[in-house]
């Protein structure tokens, strides 16, 4: 259990921090969510980051960080669905996507055969990320105040936001099995 596995198991734990503080969906749950969920994009970023510096790449990273990213970007979606900020299928398709791939992926780890993520993926990724900032970010200022631009940015900004993740998610996913349909054959 090196440094980079201990910060994995960190960003589970603080996923289901963040997934809480936004069900209670308060001002003050709201921003600690917040903080929370950019801590644990940041342990994402530093895991990684350290794992290739070090060369502290290990089986239990290669499992349990893709198990750890989606367990928080699917949890904070799953809590924003919750208190209805966004739709179910859009959520529904997000999974979808995440399931599938990461199945394939670690399916075909176990068979010896590496699948890496690909340009258009961390794209996804990133947009996911960025995705869920400007929700939490509308959703505080819209706690705030409700006036004006922050109206606007609550009923427009989000579904537009959810759309792009949304659109980039499935593209993602369609490219990512069309630029391993030979690999994937072989199963």
């Amino acid at each position: 259990m090196n440094i980079c596995n201990k910060l994995t198991v960190l960003r589970i734990f603080l996923s289901f921090i963040c997934i809480g503080l936004v069900i209670r969906n308060t001002l003050t749950s709201l921003t600690l969510a917040f903080a929370v969920f950019v801590i644990a994009s940041v342990t994402d970023f530093l895991d990684g980051f350290l794992a290739r510096r070090k060369n502290l790449v290990s089986d239990l990273g290669k499992l349990l960080d893709p198990i750890a990213d989606k367990i928080l970007i699917i949890g904070v979606f799953l809590a924003f669905l919750q208190v209805g900020i966004i739709n179910a299928w859009m959520v529904s398709v997000i999974m979808l996507r995440e399931f599938i791939i990461t199945s394939l992926r670690l399916y075909s780890l176990n068979r010896g055969i590496i699948l890496e993520a690909k340009t258009l993926g961390k794209h996804k990724t990133v947009s996911q990320v960025i995705g869920i900032f400007l929700i939490f970010i509308t959703l505080i200022l819209f706690k705030v105040t409700q006036m004006g631009l922050v109206y606007f940015l609550y009923y427009r900004l989000i579904p537009v936001v959810m759309w792009y993740i949304v659109i980039i998610t499935l593209f993602s996913g369609v490219n990512y099995l069309w630029t391993n349909r030979r690999a994937i054959r072989t199963f």
